[in-house]
């Protein structure tokens, strides 16, 4: 396989046409896979993901897919971008399937506090506020909508780590970033021009 090829991990968590379609218009070279060695030889990865957190890391492991994405990740450095449930497997931990994740960011997965009333899951479109200097994030897109849906949410101690927070109920993490490694909560293959420049911003890193 070509160097060039942006890798999308396919473990059987999720429908990725639309995130092929958006790349596909953005001219990128892309491979759907859930062939191990093909992680170790993408330009970039992308780590989709709808579902629960407990299966799709028994997923990843059955698959042989885990061990090779923290090689990419940790000892290449290929930039990685993950999708909803994707962002959240990078994490410590999630109350969902009481589940260890990758442990990329010392954070754990929690579920959306209903107490306050609040529908779960969180569905639909809302804003995104910046926070800090992001690679991934440009400026013309702090306070657009983008398509959220998912029960659980981030929570972390490192404010450093959070590049975009969103409020439902209350404020959560909605982007994530580390030197070469990209989260974000919301569906940019589903949020219109502005997901589409959150791809084409990850494509040019």
């Amino acid at each position: 396989m070509s160097s060039a090829k942006i890798v999308v991990v396919d473990y059987k968590m999720g429908n990725l046409n639309s995130i092929v379609k958006m790349l596909t218009k953005l001219r990128a070279e892309v491979v759907v896979t859930n062939v191990p060695d093909d992680i170790l030889h993408a330009s970039k990865i992308i780590l989709p993901g709808v579902g629960h957190f407990g299966l799709a890391v028994y997923q990843l492991r059955q698959m042989n897919l885990w061990d090779n994405i923290n090689k990419a990740v940790l000892e290449q450095g290929i930039p990685i971008l993950g999708i909803c449930l994707g962002m959240q497997l990078m994490a410590r931990f999630s109350e969902e399937g009481n589940a260890e994740g990758f442990g990329w960011f010392n954070a754990t997965v929690k579920r959306f506090d209903t107490m306050q009333g609040l529908k779960v899951p969180h569905m639909g479109w809302n804003t995104i506020e910046l926070m800090g200097e992001s690679n991934l994030l440009t400026s013309e897109l702090n306070q657009k909508e983008f398509y959220f849906a998912h029960s659980y949410h981030w929570d972390t101690t490192e404010p450093n780590d959070v590049k975009a927070i969103t409020q439902y109920g209350y404020s959560f993490a909605s982007a994530v970033e580390k030197d070469h490694i990209f989260g974000v909560q919301f569906h940019p293959e589903k949020s219109h021009e502005w997901g589409k420049l959150i791809f084409s911003n990850f494509l040019q890193l």
